[in-house]
């Protein structure tokens, strides 16, 4: 199969999206598929308002448009509600082909921690965007109920993977910091909620790996909190590896790719509970839920780290992908 794949989320971006999407490209291309990726890099951009790491896509439609013109491909798949996809969109209303979409981010969300918004609003313009695809790809059971609830329809399930091969509990990073660790991994943005993490009065350390628009501040008001930065690939693995518990704070997000890589590499989970966290974290087993995150936080670090390991191992990239796979919808081979 020949696929566009048309994003607004893409390298150099650092998120769970984007190691998704080039993850699921590495697979399908090792299972013998072909993969066009459309993203912003082929575009003139603008920096997004109040998150300016990101890269918007200025007036792409005409461009697109020649590029998916000449691609001629067998499926589309729009990954993101952002300008590239909308115009992605607008492209397959034009010419009556079927797409698919996929639900990522708690778009709506995001929005109302930056701007007062309603969500009414905002999930409005989103369930529109994604009403006409073929199927609206969520990663969970909870996500899914979320999206029923608000008027969503043709959604199908494309649930995430993790690199055992990277992600793993036995190299670790020489982190010479009091015990015990308590880490957080992602972006540090207020979407994520992760000053509730930093307020927690815990024993040991907290650190904090990533980058994000909201770091300098919480540097400034954190000074007892170890800030490590962004870090990648071997790097990244070896330092969730040395942590001892790892503590989600988000409200938002979709999944959680990051629970998959601490879980990996041995390290129970706290969070809230909500979606998201419901949906990967196994109570009591490799990790723990309590709107209490320090309550989270105790039962979660009594936990085995081999519990986790061991179920971190029912996640396979290759079974996602092949789930991606199936979800995708044809264009007609007379358009082709």
């Amino acid at each position: 199969m020949h696929l566009a794949l048309v994003t607004d989320a893409w390298a150099p971006q650092v998120n769970g999206v984007v190691r998704t999407l080039q993850r699921t490209k590495l697979e399908l291309e090792r299972l013998g598929h072909l993969v066009d990726v459309i993203s912003p890099d082929q575009f003139f951009t603008v920096p997004c308002p109040t998150y300016p790491e990101i890269r918007l896509a200025l007036w792409p439609a005409a461009n697109l448009g020649k590029r998916l013109d000449a691609l001629m491909p067998d499926a589309i798949h729009i990954a993101t509600e952002g300008p590239l996809g909308r115009a992605a969109r607008a492209w397959c209303l034009k010419r009556r082909l079927p797409f698919t979409t996929a639900y990522h981010t708690r778009f709506p969300e995001y929005v109302a921690a930056r701007w007062a918004i309603p969500l009414a609003w905002t999930y409005a313009i989103v369930r529109r965007f994604h009403a006409p695809a073929a199927r609206v790809m969520v990663a969970t059971q909870s996500i899914e109920n979320e999206l029923i609830q608000r008027g969503f329809t043709n959604i199908s399930r494309w649930t995430r993977g993790v690199d055992l091969e990277l992600f793993r509990p036995d190299e670790r990073a020489d982190l010479d910091l009091p015990r015990p660790i308590h880490l957080y991994v992602g972006r540090v943005a207020v979407e994520k909620n992760i000053g509730a993490f930093l307020a927690l009065k815990l024993p040991g350390s907290k650190v904090v790996i990533g980058d994000g628009p909201q770091l300098a501040a919480l540097k400034t008001h954190h000074p007892d909190v170890h800030f490590l930065g962004a870090k990648h690939g071997a790097d990244l693995a070896r330092h969730v590896a040395a942590g001892d518990v790892f503590v989600f704070p988000s409200l938002t997000d979709t999944f959680g790719l990051v629970m998959l890589e601490a879980l990996a590499c041995g390290l129970p989970v706290a969070a809230f509970p909500v979606a998201g966290p419901q949906d990967v974290v196994r109570e009591g087993e490799v990790g723990a839920l309590d709107w209490d995150l320090t309550k989270a936080v105790e039962r979660a670090i009594a936990l085995p780290r081999a519990a986790c390991r061991l179920y971190a191992q029912n996640f396979s990239w290759e079974a996602a992908t092949r789930q991606f796979l199936a979800n995708l919808a044809p264009v007609a081979a007379d358009y082709r």
